[in-house]
C-alpha cells in the first residue's frame, strides 16, 4: 500500500548525462532540492553536483525516503532498484548519446587520477546499452512510478520546449522560464 505524501521526484540516469543540470533546472523552477553539497562543484560541474549521500545507501536505509515527499534527488540508475514500493514516484530519466557519456566520464576520472573500468569504450557501450534496456523495462513495470525520458541533447536545442514537458510532468506549478535560463550550452564539451 502506497503513502499519502507527495510523489517525489527523481533525476536519474547514467553518470556524466545531464543530471546535474536537470536538478539545477528543477531548483531554478522552484522544485524544492534534496541535497547535502558533500560533493563540491569542481571543473566537470562547475555548478554543483547536487548529490545525496544518503541515496547511496538506499538498499540498507531507505529512511530518507519518507522524508523526501515533494523534493527532487538524484539517483544513479542502478540505485532505482532500492527505491521502497510504498512511495509514489515521478522519475526524470536523463538520456545522452553513449559515445559523450563514455568519453565525459573517461575525461573525468583522468582528471581526478581514477582508474575507469577495465573495458573498451565499445563493451561499455554495450553494457550500458544492456542495463539501460533494463531498467527502462522494469521502470515502465513499475506502478509507483511515472517516468518521463528526456534527451539531454534536446534541452540544449529546444530548452523551452522540454521544459514546459517536464512542467506539465510535474504538474505545471513552474518557473520555465527561469528552468530554460538555466541551460547552460557551453558546458557541453564531450560531444559525438
Amino acid at each position: 500500500m502506497t503513502t499519502t505524501n507527495p510523489p517525489i521526484t527523481i533525476v536519474s540516469g547514467l553518470p556524466r548525462c545531464g543530471t546535474s543540470m536537470m536538478m539545477q533546472m528543477l531548483e531554478a523552477g522552484g522544485v524544492r532540492i534534496l541535497t547535502d553539497h558533500v560533493r563540491a562543484a569542481d571543473e566537470d560541474n562547475p555548478k554543483g553536483y547536487y548529490e545525496y549521500e544518503a541515496v547511496k545507501q538506499t538498499k540498507q536505509d531507505p529512511s530518507w525516503v519518507c522524508s523526501a515527499g515533494g523534493m527532487a534527488v538524484k539517483m544513479v540508475y542502478r540505485l532505482l532498484y532500492d527505491l521502497p514500493s510504498s512511495y509514489q514516484y515521478r522519475v526524470i530519466f536523463m538520456k545522452r548519446p553513449l559515445d559523450e557519456v563514455i568519453a565525459s566520464q573517461r575525461v573525468m576520472l583522468q582528471r581526478t587520477g581514477q582508474q575507469g573500468a577495465a573495458l573498451s569504450d565499445k563493451k561499455l557501450a554495450d553494457v550500458f546499452t544492456r542495463e539501460l534496456a533494463r531498467i527502462d523495462q522494469w521502470l515502465h513495470d513499475q506502478g509507483h512510478m511515472s517516468v518521463l525520458d528526456v534527451s539531454y541533447h534536446d534541452v540544449l536545442e529546444e530548452s523551452l520546449k522540454q521544459v514546459e514537458a517536464i512542467n506539465r510532468f510535474l504538474d505545471g506549478s513552474l518557473d520555465t522560464t527561469a528552468m530554460a535560463n538555466a541551460v547552460e550550452p557551453t558546458l557541453h564539451r564531450q560531444k559525438g
